[in-house]
């Protein structure tokens, strides 16, 4: 039996909503509707507790946003809820998803998979993108373990020990979620991923506005501290590649 699927949905998202549902109703595909944060509308008490602006300044490329702080909570708030459920994990998917016509024997195949991952990514956006360990999964589909974790938390599967584990010491947070699992040897994850993806960004746009489009909000008219953002945005990159290759490296000696 496939682990449960969660939607991660805003109320006011509607069209989102439809749109995700149709998608999974189609392939009578069950799922839940899970109330995403809001984070524009948290209080400063709230922000406080949940979001470290110091450790964000030297651990992430920009400050966060409302919505990312709303995303990264609603995620925490699903790991706690499959965490102490009874089946042995979950499907966690974002509602701007289509899916491909083989996605449920792909999440079937996934839930029973006895492989060494604590994550398993349903999207990526690169093609051709470098992988190991590659097993068959499905017709036409393998897991593997990602040299480099794809962007965005699209939809992935967690195992319910992983979930515990990360809901345990998620905050403060400091840097969106797909970042902190981009960087998974600080948190010690294995991430696998299933290519190709059975996942495609669905239609972007929303009545409660785009994580993109509330940073460009955010930092409009601060041109004078492009140098400062160029920076940072310089240290974060060639930090985050160093230490990648690092740890990839060392993956590979112990292997041998």
């Amino acid at each position: 039996m496939t682990w449960p699927i969660f939607v991660i949905n805003m109320a006011a998202n509607t069209t989102r909503m439809t749109r995700a549902a149709g998608e999974l109703d189609r392939l009578d595909i069950p799922f839940v509707r899970f109330e995403a944060v809001d984070g524009r509308v948290l209080s400063d008490d709230e922000l406080a507790r949940y979001y470290d602006p110091v450790a964000n300044l030297w651990r992430a490329r920009h400050p966060m946003v409302g919505p990312e702080i709303g995303c990264y909570l609603s995620h925490v708030a699903l790991w706690e809820q499959i965490a102490v459920g009874d089946a042995q994990g979950g499907i966690i998917l974002e509602d701007d998803f289509s899916v491909a016509d083989d996605l449920e024997a792909v999440l079937a195949a996934v839930t029973v998979d006895n492989g060494d991952w604590d994550i398993v990514k349903l999207f990526s956006a690169r093609v051709g993108q470098k992988t190991f360990d590659n097993k068959p999964l499905v017709q036409g589909r393998d897991i593997a373990t990602p040299y480099k974790v794809p962007n965005t938390t699209l939809g992935y599967a967690i195992r319910r020990d992983t979930a515990a584990r990360l809901a345990a010491c998620a905050f403060p947070v400091s840097r969106p979620i797909d970042e902190d699992h981009k960087h998974f040897w600080e948190l010690g994850l294995q991430i696998a991923m299933v290519t190709p993806s059975p996942l495609v960004f669905g239609v972007q746009t929303a009545e409660t506005g785009t994580i993109t489009a509330a940073r460009r909000h955010k930092t409009k008219g601060q041109a004078r501290d492009a140098l400062r953002h160029f920076l940072r945005s310089l240290h974060f990159r060639v930090n985050y590649i160093g230490k990648l290759h690092w740890h990839r490296f060392v993956r590979r000696l112990l292997k041998l």
